[in-house]
């Protein structure tokens, strides 16, 4: 028998100081029994730090090709491109190559993986993976967001100079958005 998908809710009040994006956000995230907290939340952060009009998420662990999340236009171009978590640097330069005219964006959940990703990609010569944008999440940060296990969620996130601030009516938490070049 098949394990089917949690179904979280998310109540947020967003804002983008940098981007000036004062937003209500309201929508469901599925997560697959054997898929981690902390990637659900990586989902969540991308989402929160490129939300756009049209951005939406992928199909998740049953497609690993695609996108986990994506923007489309109203030709239904993709826009922009993004990978959560371990993303493998061929897969990543695919996407580019695929995507010229989008954006293609990694979140990673530590400054270590952005890094080896990073290493990966210069020594097998992967010199497209330039034209993405890279960032990782503070991983204390991410277990701390990963330790709120409710399935619903009422929550203000700020992004200020590369710096999430999470209110949960309870608790506040915050870690940096720590960008990463090719």
């Amino acid at each position: 028998m098949a394990l089917t998908a949690i179904l979280y809710d998310f109540q947020i009040a967003l804002s983008n100081v940098d981007r000036k994006v004062e937003q209500q956000l309201s929508f469901k995230l599925a997560r697959h029994p054997s898929e981690l907290m902390e990637r659900a939340w990586l989902k969540v952060m991308a989402y929160c730090w490129l939300w756009e009009e049209r951005l939406t998420f992928g199909p998740g662990l049953s497609d690993p090709d695609a996108p986990d999340l994506q923007t489309l236009d109203y030709t239904n171009v993709v826009t922009r491109w993004v990978r959560v978590g371990k993303g493998d640097p061929a897969k990543i330069q695919k996407a580019v190559d695929q995507n010229a005219n989008g954006k293609v964006n990694v979140l990673f959940e530590s400054e270590e993986r952005q890094a080896a990703f990073l290493a990966e990609g210069a020594a097998a010569k992967l010199n497209r993976l330039a034209k993405a944008e890279f960032a990782a999440l503070d991983n204390t940060f991410l277990r701390e967001l990963a330790a709120l296990e409710e399935r619903r969620h009422k929550l203000t996130v700020t992004l200020s100079g590369d710096h999430f601030y999470v209110d949960t009516g309870t608790n506040t938490l915050d870690g940096p958005l720590v960008r990463g070049s090719f």
